[in-house]
């Protein structure tokens, strides 16, 4: 892209966007291409509501040591937290989520790592570095993904290896002793065959301090380590083979539970939250460990005019979490307790040792024709333990296994150039087995999902569609409760019908790029997870039905040469439709839905829990150009998030509203040489953001990351 222009070209440009008119010589959008479908394509040329982020505004997320979490509210309609760390995040597209805690959730939203499905919590967390681009595809996938994405799919795809030799170095320091370190090299070994290999160095010093046993720096830092490496060998001109493997060591502190940091009646933080201090008499200080490996091989076989795909892929996962829950120290029963009123004291330690194999196989038709097609099948089994440590009463390990067959097909077919049809189906049989001791469970259930979609182009650069879509996610067992004397859970299937209609557009002389879309769900028989309560259960219920309606968009405008914009926006209004649904109340809250008799909260017309209302992103990055290919730049970054309640029952304190965060990065950097020195910040303005609570004991809450300010070095070669 030149970047070089004149003051008078600039203003030419900006009023050339605006009004749609040419202006001379200008740089332009470069066309985004998606892997939505399982093929590549140009965005405008496929009929969903599809988000992608890379380059400048994926890389500075993780500038400050932060994890996968960091891309919540970055994309319109794109939610998530984590209570348990650096491991189990919890992702919400559309405001379909899941809020259960525990190491054998299921969850809505599917995450999916080079092709490659990450189903158990743990795994969904792996490191992202050496990433090519990331890709948020909003809605139902039930035809080509299948169950459990009834929400939708947040897709992730690393850079491959080629034969050109490339490299990159990036050092990123900041202040609480962080350190962020990414390589990558890769290149050609012989003619036919090509590696690249990556690396991930973080680290967080420890710098909160637990007043109680009078611990300096005691917790809060993490050491994360990963690599991946990927070897591609072209064996023939048709034949080509893409082995890849994984692995990670995570050594830091889990989740940092925090007592009576709100009032009775307000949801504002109170005198008891110092980002800085805690008061823990258990827990160890909350540590936390995980180790993962695995590793996968592509094969793409062109067989004259259709190409053979098989995916193969190996997974496991494997570490420990353990916690002081109530926040605090002490109880009422004891001789101390505080900050404030602790009812009784708690810690927890959990620990998951879970594998999966996966394995898929695809034969599509050479995309470009009227009619374009693939099939496939695919096989999903998992194991998993959870051993769950309560302290007063003996552990306890559960067994959970998981096994999936799957046949689906998708194809276009274009009556004219300018409108298409879309269609596909899925036939998914899922199967779950538990047991524990005195329990042996076992439920199954299979499907047929699908989807089917109209687009119409007004010219090649903009699309008019609309799309039915239908999803299922499995039924789910739960046993944590066995831990605590008490009889596992099951929820039965969730059934999701959605409507949506939208229009992507890039105009403006392609300096202008525009998404929208509206949607509009019913999810029959909903999967809500009822955690914690005065009773601290973890209870899965299934509501008559779930319903969500909203909008998003997604804007990029390349305003100058020197000066590109992003914004997105998303409304989710959802609510729970089941007159007779009940949940536990609280133990210290102020509930505002009705109470029965029996002390049960009545959430019928309640949002979905950790559903944000509204969530905004804007991005900026500007360029002065120097001579001699160089240039400073300065990039600045900002999300917000609207109205959330945190559980199924609404109450005064257990909601957030208007939380926002910011990041920035400037500096110089040589494209020809591929240098760039940068001073960067995240969270910059320190927010003390509410990421969630604990309800069953008092008041407690967890919070975002702090600021981090720092420098950043970087070379391309």
């Amino acid at each position: 892209m030149n970047r070089t222009t004149s003051p008078r070209l600039a203003i030419a440009a900006a009023l050339g966007a605006v009004l749609g008119t040419s202006t001379p010589a200008m740089a332009q959008l470069e066309e985004v291409i998606v892997t939505a479908q399982k093929r590549e394509q140009g965005l405008l040329d496929v009929p969903m509501s599809v988000a992608t982020v890379s380059g400048e505004r994926f890389t500075s997320m993780f500038e400050g040591g932060a994890d996968i979490r960091a891309l919540s509210a970055r994309v319109p309609g794109l939610y998530a937290e984590s209570s348990n760390g650096r491991v189990a995040p919890r992702f919400y597209i559309r405001g379909l989520g899941n809020i259960d805690f525990d190491l054998a959730a299921s969850q809505p939203v599917s995450i999916i790592m080079d092709e490659v499905v990450k189903e158990n919590v743990v795994m969904k967390s792996f490191p992202l570095f050496d990433i090519d681009r990331v890709e948020v595809l909003r809605g139902p996938q039930g035809s080509l993904f299948g169950r459990n994405t009834t929400a939708g799919i947040v897709k992730f795809d690393s850079n491959k290896p080629t034969q050109d030799f490339e490299g990159r170095v990036k050092l990123d320091a900041g202040e609480l002793g962080t350190i962020n370190f990414e390589g990558a090299v890769g290149g050609g070994i012989t003619d036919s065959l090509s590696g690249r290999v990556a690396l991930l160095v973080q680290n967080r010093d420890d710098y909160i301090d637990n007043d109680y046993t009078g611990e300096s720096d005691a917790l809060g830092g993490f050491e994360e380590n990963a690599a991946k490496a990927f070897l591609r060998w072209d064996a023939t001109d048709s034949l080509s083979f893409l082995l890849g493997a994984h692995y990670r060591d995570l050594d830091g502190t889990s989740a940092t539970f925090r007592a009576n940091i709100f009032n009775p009646g307000s949801n504002s933080l109170n005198g008891n939250y110092d980002r800085e201090t805690v008061y823990f008499d258990e827990g160890d200080n909350n540590p936390q460990e995980y180790e993962s490996s695995g590793a996968n091989l592509k094969i793409d076989w062109d067989i004259g005019g259709m190409t053979l795909t098989s995916i193969t892929a190996w997974d496991e996962s494997d570490g420990f979490s353990l916690g002081d829950i109530d926040g605090g120290f002490g109880a009422v029963f004891l001789p101390e307790m505080g900050p404030g009123f602790i009812p009784f004291n708690a810690q927890t330690a959990d620990a998951a040792d879970t594998n999966q194999f996966t394995q898929e196989l695809r034969l599509a038709s050479e995309y470009g024709d009227s009619f374009n097609w693939q099939v496939g099948a695919f096989y999903f089994d998992s194991e998993l333990d959870v051993e769950t440590n309560p302290f007063f009463v003996p552990a306890t390990t559960v067994y959970h296994e998981n096994t999936t067959w799957a046949v689906f097909g998708q194809g276009d077919y274009a009556f004219t150039d300018r409108l298409t049809l879309t269609a596909g189906v899925r036939w998914t049989d899922d199967e779950k087995d538990f047991k524990a001791p005195g329990y042996n469970e076992n439920v199954s259930d299979d499907q047929i999902s699908g989807d089917i979609a109209l687009s119409y182009s007004l010219d090649d650069r903009s699309l008019f569609w609309g799309k039915i879509g239908s999803g299922f996610r499995a039924p789910t067992i739960q046993g944590r409760d066995v831990a605590f004397g008490n009889a596992p859970s099951i929820a039965d299937s969730e059934t999701i019908t959605s409507f949506e209609v939208g229009y992507k557009s890039q105009f403006a002389d392609d300096r202008m790029r525009l998404n929208a879309a509206l949607f509009y769900y019913e999810v029959d028989d909903i999967q809500f997870t009822a955690v914690g309560g005065s009773s601290n259960l973890v209870r899965l219920v299934n509501a008559d039905t779930g319903i969500g309606m909203g909008f998003e968009l997604d804007v990029e405008w390349l305003l100058t040469d020197n000066l590109v914009m992003t914004f997105g926006a998303a409304y989710a209004d959802t609510e729970i439709d089941d007159s007779s649904l009940r949940v536990g109340s609280c133990n210290s809250c102020t509930v505002t839905n009705p109470v029965d008799a029996a002390g049960f909260v009545l959430i019928d017309g309640n949002p979905f829990p950790n559903a944000p209302e509204t969530t905004f992103n804007v991005t900026a990055s500007y360029t002065i150009p120097l001579g001699n290919d160089s240039e400073l730049f300065a990039f600045t970054d900002w999300s917000y998030q609207g109205d959330t309640n945190l559980f199924l029952y609404e109450s005064k304190e257990f909601q957030t509203d208007g939380q926002y965060e910011g990041g920035f990065r400037a500096g110089w950097r040589r494209q020809d040489a591929g240098l760039e020195v940068a001073l960067f910040g995240r969270n910059i303005t320190d927010e003390e953001n509410v990421q969630g609570g604990i309800d069953f004991n008092n008041l407690t809450g967890f919070t975002n990351e702090p600021r981090v300010l720092g420098i950043s070095v970087s070379s391309e070669f």
